[in-house]
């Protein structure tokens, strides 16, 4: 529902009006609250992996932390690159930018117990990753045939099958309390399943702001009975500066093929992701079709952003689907209030305190807001399936794919005598399935039926 009081129907369809202040600053505000925990979250993910996240008793957990702060930062400036632009980079459209879920598959195997020294290789991969995403704004609209439901539904469902695991763990305790008698409490599960249900309640219960926000309120709550039960740490807080810049190439430069490989691949899918969401917010919001230029423009900042993201330590950014919606639900769609949302994320990535504050949330409180997040990704993927026309041909490839992908994720072992490159790449699960999907997708025949 739309605010008379915001501007007239035409205004609220014009990417270039600005709303009354006091009108644009909540609104841009509220779209920092529907992408906050998601943002942050694979920062958090791919620092556990590594070794220095939440309960590793790591003297790096500082590390997390800076990442934290990245997160935020740095989705504030790929937002800003979408919304004002710089040349033909940029949509110039109410596009929210946020750390993407779908690298994590990638990620997590690329850094995975080896501490801060992964890092150096993981960001180098990401501005590598970034730049080559940049390219793809040069040929995005031709390779979009090579992509129909089939091929993107099961990509999706597959980086939400590949993160569920991430979600249970955290859950129950998180991977350093794993063989431990603590692992799966009841005293871990209590304030994950309060996330889990305080989530459900405030999303289908409630309308407007409190809806949109149903995660991270959801959080909050979890939050509120972990520290009832002794189980939050306030230390790092303290220790924390209250401003702090970014520093470029903080844990060096490596050149990992693996990660460059999967970067450059997953950026093709971030970008068609891109695609899809510049047209659901020009349709949802003025009721028209994307321009080429619009959409040639939100993937060179899908880019540019996640390239600048890698040099000073954040992880690659994409245009957030849950903002499409929000678009969708306020019929505002206004550049500039989302250019007022990214400002405030930019200003809570230079403040470490914030980070730090963000790093006390316990490992099973987090578990229980990324159980709902990762499936909804699995969900997601379900949907645009369901766009399928399901003959014997495209059940095959669906199987076929899915299987092979699927399993090697379940058995990485199976490739324990492959070279470390091709072992990082195909136990994901995620690379296989995507490759043998388009491939066997242009190769076989249409079914006559």
């Amino acid at each position: 529902m739309t605010d008379a009081s915001i501007g007239t129907p035409a205004q609220l369809a014009d990417p270039n009006y600005t709303p009354p202040l006091a009108k644009a600053v909540p609104l841009g505000i509220q779209h920092v609250l529907a992408m906050f925990a998601s943002n942050v979250t694979p920062a958090i993910i791919v620092a556990g992996a590594a070794g220095f996240g939440f309960g590793s008793d790591s003297a790096d957990f500082p590390q997390m932390i800076y990442m934290i702060q990245m997160s935020m930062l740095f989705a504030g400036v790929a937002t800003l690159i979408q919304t004002i632009g710089i040349g033909p980079v940029g949509a110039r459209l109410p596009i929210v930018q946020g750390t993407s879920f779908a690298f994590l598959p990638i990620m997590i195997p690329a850094v995975a117990g080896q501490g801060v020294a992964g890092l150096a290789g993981l960001m180098t991969g990401v501005v590598i990753g970034g730049i080559f995403h940049f390219f793809i704004g040069t040929f995005v609209g031709r390779i979009r045939f090579a992509l129909p439901p089939l091929v993107t539904g099961l990509i999706v469902l597959m980086i939400g099958l590949a993160l569920v695991k991430v979600g249970i763990q955290y859950a129950a305790g998180g991977v350093p309390k794993i063989g431990s008698e603590d692992f799966g409490t009841l005293a871990m599960w209590i304030p994950a399943l309060t996330v889990v249900v305080v989530t459900l309640a405030i999303k289908f219960f409630t309308r407007g702001l409190m809806s949109v926000a149903a995660v991270l309120i959801g959080l909050i709550a979890g939050y509120v009975v972990a520290l009832a039960m002794g189980q939050v740490n306030f230390g790092n807080v303290g220790r924390a500066a209250s401003f702090a810049l970014p520093d470029p190439f903080r844990w060096g430069i490596e050149f990992n093929a693996a990660i460059i490989i999967g970067m450059c691949f997953m950026a093709v899918i971030s970008a068609i992701e891109t695609v899809g969401d510049v047209s659901g917010i020009t349709k949802g919001g003025a009721g028209r079709e994307a321009t080429d230029k619009e959409v040639a423009g939100a993937t060179f900042a899908d880019g540019l952003g996640t390239a600048i993201a890698g040099i000073f330590g954040g992880l690659p950014n994409t245009s957030f689907s849950q903002n499409v919606g929000l678009i969708s639900m306020t019929g505002v769609m206004s550049r500039h209030v989302v250019t007022i949302g990214a400002i405030f994320l930019i200003l809570c990535g230079l403040v470490p305190k914030i980070g730090a504050a963000v790093s006390t949330v316990p490992i099973n409180v987090l578990g229980g807001g990324v159980i709902v997040m990762f499936g909804m990704v699995c969900a997601a993927g379900v949907n645009m399936l369901s766009e399928v026309v399901w003959n014997r041909r495209n059940m095959v490839i669906f199987a076929v794919s899915l299987s092979v992908g699927l399993g090697l994720q379940l058995v990485p072992d199976a490739l324990q005598h492959m070279p470390r490159t091709l072992q990082i790449l195909l136990t994901s699960g995620l690379l296989p399935a995507a490759a043998l999907s388009i491939i066997l997708n242009l190769a076989l025949p249409e079914e006559l039926d």
